[in-house]
């Protein structure tokens, strides 16, 4: 898919061009980490718009391809397969304890729930364009909900309550060490939210941050990509932002490899690169 495609398909992050435009201060432009090194071959290339991403236990990457509709699934060979296909703008993914997939639709304000088997049924219904997924300690499914500027939890039995309110076009969360979510609001920064569900400023450097984010296990902080921009970075809990790999084109996914890499995937190059880690 080539870049113009991305240009077609920019709503489904909605103001991001209006975000990407602001300015960022001088004192956001923090120096990358060294150490960090981003691979400029792409690991999977030809993708589709994609957005969620997620490993499974056996090392099998799913990706959500927004605009092909698809669920395309990787084996740690790199054998390509399409896992689902007919699907209306799916966009954050998640893999649950069980080994169930399970993916948001931006168009359709449902999350689908796939064994892994690729048999396919609706989980929650009623959402309100229902963006990045993440699962929390309690096995709840976290639910950016966009169009509500709210977390939800989804529990296994598709029972539903608000983890966080207050946000500003969430399009992200993951729960950190202490039991804090971090959120990336595509037109509002990065929020951390407490026990009381009450979401707090922590950073607005970032363009406009998308919906890859994922927790840092090593410490109470998160890598999040600058969708408007070109970097990932890692956002602590007090908001303090280090670069850890810069030179993107528009980058969407982020998922954390069996190996504790990065794979960030892009809307500029359609393809997903590693990004690898310190030693």
């Amino acid at each position: 898919m080539k870049h113009r495609g991305f240009r077609i398909h920019l709503p489904l992050l909605g103001l991001a061009l209006l975000a990407s435009a602001t300015h960022v201060p001088a004192s956001a432009r923090t120096p990358a980490l060294p150490g960090w090194t981003l691979e400029k071959r792409p690991v999977h290339d030809e993708l589709s718009s994609p957005v969620g991403m997620a490993y499974d236990a056996a090392g099998h990457l799913y990706v959500a391809n927004w605009s092909a509709g698809t669920v395309l699934r990787f084996a740690p060979d790199g054998a390509r397969s399409v896992f689902a296909s007919g699907l209306s703008g799916p966009s954050g993914l998640a893999i649950g304890p069980s080994g169930d997939v399970f993916v948001a639709s931006y168009s359709q304000d449902l999350v689908w729930r796939f064994t892994p088997g690729g048999r396919q049924s609706v989980f929650v219904r009623g959402l309100a364009t229902p963006a990045g997924l993440s699962f929390d300690r309690k096995g709840r499914l976290l639910i950016a909900n966009r169009r509500t500027n709210e977390i939800l939890a989804a529990h296994p039995d598709g029972r539903i309550e608000v983890a966080a309110e207050g946000l500003q076009t969430p399009v992200g969360a993951v729960e950190l060490p202490g039991g804090e979510l971090m959120v990336s609001n595509i037109a509002g920064g990065i929020s951390l939210v407490g026990q009381d569900r009450r979401a707090r400023s922590i950073h607005d450097g970032l363009r406009s941050p998308g919906p890859g984010i994922v927790a840092d296990p090593e410490g109470a902080a998160a890598y999040v990509v600058d969708y408007g921009g070109t970097t990932v970075s890692r956002i602590d809990r007090e908001g303090g932002r280090v670069v850890v790999a810069d030179g993107l084109s528009s980058p969407v996914g982020l998922a954390r490899t069996p190996g504790g890499n990065l794979l960030v995937a892009t809307w500029g190059a359609n393809a997903a690169f590693r990004l690898v880690r310190p030693r």
